[in-house]
């Protein structure tokens, strides 16, 4: 009835000339024929195409006739075509200043609670605030952001904008942020527990930022519930190596930074 094996020859690559081709578009996910390995493109080259898989482990593999399955389908990855210049961008989404040269800074400083939280906004707002002359320094928590206010001493032209964890209404932060009434400081916060979830988890390609029961450290029970099996500083760095521009934060947090660096600039 048939002529010749149903089964022989390698299924997966199709006679020649049906297979498409893709443009290997950063995030396009696809699995390696060869090895089963299956990630989102996270770069390409003229030669290579390098995949991440949920796990956060890479891979390089050539860039091969008929090498990925996409959907299912077997598909040629091919390097993108070149998107016309423009003017470049920062990681915040402005329009980045070339050839900027330092600067002596202002006195206005921004104080953020922790070195994560400082660490994520120089990634993404690192280029505006060189720009703008601006120091950002932690202060590894605010109970006593009254006595470091003071100790700053804010006056015109000497601003002082705190961005501070889990603002919400009846929280501890809000009725330490309410004890600081000087106009040349601006206390604003985001809503999270912690700056990780200011991170979108699409970013991460997790569903969610998991809910920790009360009585368990945040931070190990998010670790535990993604079964991530690391120490909380190599969690930290997987979770901002995923973060590559504005895009990749929520709206929570960008407003209220963006927020904090025109209080500081503000002439006055």
């Amino acid at each position: 009835m048939y002529d010749g094996d149903v089964l022989a020859g390698n299924w997966r690559r199709p006679g020649k000339g049906t297979i498409p081709k893709v443009p290997a578009e950063l995030d396009l996910v696809v699995e390696d024929a060869e090895s089963g390995f299956c990630g989102a493109v996270v770069g390409c080259d003229k030669e290579a195409v390098t995949l991440e898989d949920r796990f956060g482990k890479r891979r390089l593999f050539p860039l091969a006739p008929a090498a990925f399955l996409l959907e299912g389908k077997i598909v040629t990855l091919v390097r993108p075509a070149t998107a016309p210049r423009g003017p470049r961008r920062s990681a915040s989404g402005s329009i980045a200043v070339e050839g900027l040269r330092a600067k002596v800074a202002k006195e206005s400083r921004i104080y953020v609670e922790g070195v994560h939280d400082a660490a994520l906004v120089e990634k993404i707002w690192g280029h505006d605030l060189r720009v703008e002359g601006v120091v950002v320094e932690y202060l590894e928590g605010v109970d006593d952001l009254p006595a470091i206010v003071a100790e700053f001493g804010p006056e015109p032209g000497r601003r002082l904008g705190v961005l501070v964890d889990h603002l919400v209404p009846g929280s501890k932060e809000s009725r330490i942020a309410a004890q600081v009434t000087s106009p040349d400081v601006l206390v604003v916060g985001h809503p999270f527990v912690d700056i990780w979830q200011a991170v979108k988890p699409s970013a991460l390609r997790i569903a969610a930022w998991p809910e920790v029961p009360r009585g368990v450290p945040w931070k190990e029970g998010v670790i535990a519930a993604l079964g991530w099996r690391v120490e909380p500083a190599e969690a930290w760095r997987r979770i901002l190596g995923s973060v590559s521009s504005f895009a990749d934060l929520e709206p929570e947090l960008l407003g209220r930074v963006e927020e904090l660096i025109d209080f500081v600039t503000e002439a006055r």
